[in-house]
């Protein structure tokens, strides 16, 4: 099986931070968003991916070749960026006919069973029920749980079962077919060719699809998000409670996840917190939030924040004498 992982999105809704490096880069609880999808599939036993790139590709390529050499990595730039169904076109020369496909979008983290999807005889879709499924694509079953349509960001759902970004292929070349269909012939939804149709090209021509249900399904693509995604991480991995951490005159409230090399000092560190490696903070106060790596805060209150990589960030000090009777508001 080989792993197909697009990540040529410019994560428009996560700027400013995705001025400067991709949406898939961008770090929540303690790595970037693609280590944990990719660290979850390696674990898994698989080697074989393919990365479609495009907005600061280069970044992509240098951080996988850089902490995955064991796994064989190939890039393809997909410029322009004209939907999920033309980026896995793209990888058309790059796998076999008879090969199983596993396409992970890269910038969600879902939690489903490696081992139990693998097994699954047919092309399977990974759904979960949602209460408003006008903004994703939606599968429609038959009572035998067979997928008989999907359709993308349905104006009248007919379903709530919405298609979270991982898609289990039983024939590579029977895929590609579907998706040439598409391009060669122009059928864009909303201006792009949707990996959803090619699926359903599919499915017309009379192959089997099913659908698993996935669990935890984290979408990393606005600041509340990613910033929630940040929480619940943080607790399924919590350090244990007896943990010292040798920060002078600190104190730590888990979940926090704090990379090596930080220099920390007179502050209060979490809950829910994630630091990059090497940065600085002192005399400050910070719970929900994510500091990039070689950061500094000082003086500062922080909560639901997140601050990019080498940012610096110097907040008031006050020295008071106040009389009697006095209001004083520096909201």
């Amino acid at each position: 099986m080989k792993i197909i992982i697009p990540v040529a999105g410019i994560g428009s809704k996560l700027r400013p931070h995705t001025h400067t490096q991709p949406k898939a880069l961008v770090p929540v609880a303690g790595k970037p968003i693609l280590a944990h999808i990719v660290d979850y599939l390696v674990d898994g036993g698989f080697k074989d991916f393919i990365f479609i790139v495009g907005y600061l590709g280069d970044k992509i390529e240098g951080f996988i070749r850089e902490r995955y050499p064991h796994i064989n990595s190939s890039f393809i730039v997909q410029e322009p960026r004209e939907g999920t169904g033309h980026a896995v076109w793209l990888t058309r020369d790059k796998v076999q006919a008879d090969d199983e496909l596993l396409i992970v979008l890269g910038d969600t983290i879902i939690d489903f069973d490696l081992n139990q999807l693998v097994k699954i005889p047919t092309t399977a879709l990974g759904v979960q029920k949602v209460d408003d499924p006008r903004q994703f694509g939606v599968a429609e079953t038959n009572d035998k749980g067979m997928v008989t349509r999907l359709e993308e960001k349905p104006v009248i759902p007919k379903s709530n079962q919405a298609l979270v970004g991982i898609y289990k292929i039983k024939h590579a070349g029977d895929l590609m077919k579907a998706l040439d269909h598409l391009i060669t012939n122009d059928l864009r939804h909303l201006g792009e060719y949707h990996l959803t149709y090619g699926i359903q090209y599919l499915i017309d021509k009379g192959e089997q699809v099913t659908t698993f249900q996935v669990g935890n399904w984290f979408d990393c693509g606005n600041k509340n998000h990613l910033l929630e995604t940040n929480a619940v991480l943080l607790k399924r991995s919590a350090d244990a409670p007896d943990r010292s951490y040798p920060f002078p005159n600190t104190v730590i409230l888990p979940p926090v996840s704090i990379a090596d090399g930080c220099d920390i000092s007179d502050s209060i560190i979490g809950p829910n917190v994630s630091i990059g490696e090497h940065a600085v903070i002192k005399h400050s106060i910070l719970s929900d939030s994510i500091i990039g790596s070689y950061s500094r805060v000082e003086t500062a209150i922080l909560h639901h924040s997140i601050l990019g990589s080498d940012a610096t960030l110097k907040g008031l000090s006050q020295s008071l004498n106040i009389g009697d009777s006095t209001e004083i508001d520096f909201s």
